[in-house]
């Protein structure tokens, strides 16, 4: 891989090699090290780049529309930031405008639905999400949210509620918080084996004529034709010649599409699986929490050891993981803050009895999140402004917040490309999918938000958006 033609900000490919995330200390033995055929496929009618959420349901979703599918992965199937996340999925209804909240309960459903029905063993359990608001002020602004959706969002009322009384901020394991939000709709889960569940139909009940999967093939080049509207996709084990590409690369867009550099930034997170202290209560729902220098979120697993799987504290580093697409290591300093960070949030032993300060890590691994610089994923056809055309698609820049957004995006942007109205022939989308205006790829969208900053402090990120959401009274 050469580093020194990298764009400043411009992502590179994924590294050879990574941290072992707790996700994939069972990996699914049909995915692990195959490829659908030997050698690459010459031709297809797509090419899919990415094999994690976004990859898995547009692929899903294309070859139930009829076209035939090359998925290039550049390493093993689900080794980005989909089997390397925190274990949740849980859409956030008072923090965003209305319509993107239904989109985001809408895509919880969408997933909570297909774990039902056909019985997917990936951990999948609705559990509630608790959010801790550490400060007089935002517990202020949220009140005022929470009263804005019940007035005028029926559909959404009460999926949200605010307490403060002690005695239930104690019920809810956060005594030291100033307040906190209940959500009913957040469901811990095993999100490797949910996208191992849907290539591995696809791998095994589909001829390799109509889906080609090709693990440890990153894609090196895109390049547009000279006659007609294809693109050849290149790799170090030769090209693919497709008639479209869709980019489902998050984090790594901008190695492929040098022009999105600073439009979708790569941002390291990490993320430890800890031994909850001997005596403890098990959690009863997930858990938020934001303060100055950290960002964390938890889940804990009905496993024998009840592990508990915590990420965030990246502020708690300079740059705070932002620009770094290499996943290979683990910050000492983050590692630990987050083997201490659940001391002052939560308490997990009974009433009386004191917390341990350090919790011990079991499995400590990173991961690259694609942050977008304007806050909403990018989905649609790539305009040739940004080096895209006919042909050209992208589904990724989900900044942080993939799981409750991901698969009906890539259901979406697979329904542009089969033409609209509903997509071709019911990959499980449940009729045709229109993504929030806001998510929709544009060069007005990209010259508006290039040279934004990222904001530093997730606390000054909540607080601006809670604060914008409250007088706009959206």
């Amino acid at each position: 891989m050469v580093t020194a033609t990298l764009r400043d900000g411009q992502s590179g490919l994924p590294t050879p090699k990574s941290t072992r995330s707790f996700w994939h200390r069972d990996p699914s033995y049909v995915l692990l090290g195959r490829r659908s055929t030997p050698d690459l496929p010459a031709t297809a009618d797509v090419v899919v780049v990415g094999s994690g959420m976004t990859g898995a349901f547009a692929a899903r979703e294309l070859v139930a529309g009829g076209r035939s599918v090359v998925m290039l992965e550049a390493r093993e199937a689900c080794w980005g930031a989909t089997g390397r996340n925190g274990g949740h999925c849980q859409p956030m209804i008072y923090s965003k405008k209305a319509h993107i909240a239904r989109f985001e309960l809408a895509t919880y459903r969408f997933l909570e639905d297909i774990v039902t029905k056909f019985g997917v063993a990936c951990d999948w359990k609705r559990v509630g999400g608790v959010h801790g608001l550490l400060t007089d002020e935002l517990v202020e602004l949220v009140a005022k949210r929470i009263e804005i959706i019940d007035k005028h969002h029926p559909d959404l009322a009460g999926l949200a509620t605010l307490y403060t009384d002690p005695e239930d901020l104690k019920r809810l394991r956060v005594p030291n918080a100033k307040g906190a939000v209940l959500q009913p709709y957040a469901a811990k889960c095993w999100p490797y084996k949910l996208v191992a569940w849907v290539l591995e139909a696809l791998f095994t009940k589909e001829a390799p004529e109509v889906f080609n999967l090709q693990t440890s093939t990153p894609v090196t080049h895109l390049q547009k034709m000279e006659t007609g509207s294809s693109w050849v996709v290149h790799t170090p084990r030769g090209q693919v010649v497709a008639k479209e590409v869709l980019l489902a690369t998050n984090a790594y867009t901008s190695h492929l599409l040098p022009k999105m550099t600073g439009l979708i930034v790569p941002v390291r997170g990490q993320v430890s699986a800890l031994e909850p202290p001997d005596g403890s209560v098990a959690l009863e729902h997930s858990h938020v929490w934001i303060a100055d220098e950290s960002d964390d979120y938890l889940i804990q697993r009905d496993d024998p050891l009840e592990m508990i799987i915590v990420g965030g504290e990246r502020l708690s580093v300079p740059g705070g993981g932002e620009g770094v697409w290499q996943d290979d290591e683990i910050d000492e300093v983050v590692a630990e803050r987050l083997k201490r960070c659940l001391h002052p949030a939560l308490k997990l032993r009974p009433e009386g009895e004191d917390e341990e300060e350090e919790l011990r890590a079991r499995w400590q691994w990173t991961g690259i999140m694609g942050y977008s610089v304007d806050g909403c994923p990018f989905v649609g056809r790539v305009p040739e402004e940004l080096g895209g055309g006919d042909g050209l698609w992208v589904c990724a820049g989900y900044t942080g917040h993939g799981m409750p957004v991901a698969a009906r995006c890539a259901v979406a942007v697979s329904q542009m490309m089969l033409g609209g109205g509903g997509g071709g022939g019911g990959g499980g989308a449940g009729g045709s999918i229109e993504v929030p205006e806001e998510f929709l790829v544009s060069a007005e969208r990209a010259e508006k938000a290039r040279g934004r900053e990222l904001v530093k402090s997730c606390l000054e990120e909540f607080r601006m958006g809670m604060e914008e959401l409250v007088q706009g009274g959206l």
